[in-house]
């Protein structure tokens, strides 16, 4: 029987999404011998290293939401929230991921789990001209908080609700001071249940300072 880790056993989620979530684990593991979705140390550690760390992003806004995930690699958290979302029989992810293979993977995952998602193999530079509108954006391991923000802030045009949901590791208030000096944001930093010295910066009311 499949079972969800001790730390996600608080998470009010049904029998078929924690099979959802095991049938991506198994389909992650088989790809990665193939191709490099993470960082090949972490493997052993999928469950705690991509997965946890991965929900923690729908934790902290739960519920149908319009996402687009930016460089979603490996699925993380991408796919992960679309198998969230599939609980709940609402919401979307916009996946954008221009490597052809990852693209590829993420459209297995999407027809083995039922996540509700779907795929754009773009540049994330082309990805406002191609999806419309969101709720929230996510990113994991991808680009400096600076870049981050010039990536999303056409949505953030378009929706004055639009939040950002992003993982950092410990360099984080660096990126954060540097990102001052041409934006104004508000931030609440959420301590990452999975790494001690990481966070989930959570922004809202994107807007460019004058220059």
């Amino acid at each position: 029987m499949n079972t969800l880790p001790r730390e996600l056993s608080g998470l009010n989620v049904s029998r078929e999404t924690v099979d959802r979530l095991h049938s991506f684990v198994a389909l992650f593991k088989k790809w990665a011998k193939a191709i490099n979705l993470v960082a090949p140390s972490t493997l052993s550690e999928v469950w705690n290293r991509h997965i946890i760390d991965s929900v923690q992003i729908y934790a902290l806004s739960p519920g149908p939401r319009q996402w687009v995930d930016l460089g979603s690699g490996g699925g993380f958290p991408g796919i992960v929230t679309g198998i969230l979302l599939a609980g709940e029989g609402d919401g979307w992810v916009h996946l954008v991921e221009s490597n052809n293979k990852k693209a590829a993977f993420l459209r297995t995952a999407i027809l083995e789990t039922g996540a509700r998602a779907s795929v754009h193999a773009i540049r994330i530079d082309e990805a406002p001209a191609a999806i419309e509108r969101c709720d929230a954006i996510s990113a994991r391991a991808l680009a400096d908080l600076d870049l981050l923000m010039e990536f999303g802030f056409p949505w953030a045009e378009r929706n004055p609700d639009l939040r950002f949901f992003l993982h950092k590791g410990r360099d984080y208030q660096r990126e954060i001071d540097k990102a001052l000096g041409r934006w104004r944001f508000d931030l609440v930093k959420h301590a990452s249940i999975v790494e001690p010295d990481s966070v989930v910066l959570e922004l809202s009311k994107l807007s460019r300072k004058p220059q």
